[in-house]
């Protein structure tokens, strides 16, 4: 890796880091004003829990007045009281041109039948629709002899898992839809990048099997060993978590940037063995480049981390909208690619 790229990672992971703990360490759940309006909200409309409980005080208060969909997603007293003290604390800084402060983490959302954040979760669901007519299309369009096919759909069932689980979190951020939410997503980055080097290395490739199996259990090994790290931990590590997503994205983008480059580069044999040239390059290759390019481009949405506007729509949700029309068009080019003229069809 060449110095000014090392140096780019670094800084970009560096940036990554910082903004999650800014996210984390929220100054508007800790200010007085808002520690007063909860007690205050709390003592006159929640009943504690507990017979000898000073009212109040703890967080399992039962709720008396909510409505049914706040029930159903599982909001307490409390949480209703802190839902209220936040938006009135955030209109009042935007009366007085104070800046907007984060509660708990997050930035102030008016929900919608109980969901924190709405915009959030339309588009994961808008995403989830998308894989899965993009895992239709595959299971359609690319013959069940196809060795790359069983990856594709494993890819496609993986995301359509992972949208799930999003979309569950951004109804109710709680620990175990967060773990859910990331535990998901890492899933995807590790499938993706185990399918990208089995795709071409070891497809089509009999003499290589081993070396395919060994390359299966590592990446078998690697997921479990990173999910059991960070449910095992005392408190959830964010920053190990954004660069190991990282890492693995990069390398697996950076293998698809290289099948796209122009054709006097052989760098990697785009195809097994086949009656094609070693330096054969498919007519959709370009589509490759365009959509790591724009996935990069959409992840760097999460850089911004501005107050949601209108306090519904903010740059997690923006990014969340971006990678659907990405999704679709990075179908396309894997079924392109599934059916072009350079594969020999066979099995591992």
């Amino acid at each position: 890796m060449k110095p000014s790229t090392s140096k780019t990672l670094l800084l970009l992971i560096c940036t990554l880091s910082y903004v999650i703990q800014l996210a984390r360490a929220s100054a508007g759940d800790r200010s007085i004003s808002f520690q007063k309006c909860l007690y205050s909200c709390k003592l006159q409309n929640c009943r504690s829990s507990g017979v000898d409980d000073v009212p109040a005080v703890r967080d399992n208060t039962i709720p008396q007045t909510l409505s049914l969909s706040l029930r159903l997603t599982r909001w307490t007293c409390a949480d209703d009281c802190a839902y209220w003290c936040m938006h009135q604390l955030t209109d009042e800084a935007i009366t007085q041109g104070k800046p907007i402060l984060q509660y708990y983490g997050k930035w102030p959302f008016w929900r919608a039948l109980g969901m924190q954040e709405p915009a959030s979760v339309f588009f994961s669901l808008m995403n989830l629709w998308v894989h899965a007519r993009g895992y239709r299309s595959v299971e359609g369009r690319v013959p069940d002899t196809h060795p790359v096919k069983m990856y594709l759909l494993l890819w496609s069932v993986v995301n359509v898992n992972a949208w799930i689980c999003s979309a569950v979190f951004h109804v109710r951020d709680k620990p175990m839809t967060e773990k859910l939410d990331y535990f998901s997503a890492a899933l995807v980055f590790v499938v993706a990048f185990y399918t990208v080097v089995s795709r071409f290395f070891f497809v089509g490739r009999p003499s290589r099997r081993t070396l395919y199996k060994s390359w299966t259990c590592i990446c078998i090994i690697v997921y479990i060993s990173h999910v059991s790290y960070l449910y095992l931990l005392p408190r959830f590590d964010y920053t190990y978590n954004i660069i190991f997503n990282l890492i693995i994205g990069l390398l697996h983008n950076f293998l698809w940037l290289l099948y796209s480059l122009p054709q006097s580069f052989t760098i990697i044999r785009r195809f097994p063995p086949s009656p094609m040239p070693g330096d054969y390059r498919p007519r959709c290759a370009w589509k490759a480049a365009l959509s790591v390019s724009l996935t990069m481009g959409a992840m760097s949405l999460e850089l911004l981390d501005f107050p949601p506007i209108g306090r519904v729509l903010d740059a997690h949700a923006l990014w969340h909208a971006a990678t659907a029309p990405i999704a679709e068009l990075w179908y396309e080019f894997l079924i392109e690619d599934a059916l072009d003229d350079g594969w020999k069809v066979g099995r591992l």
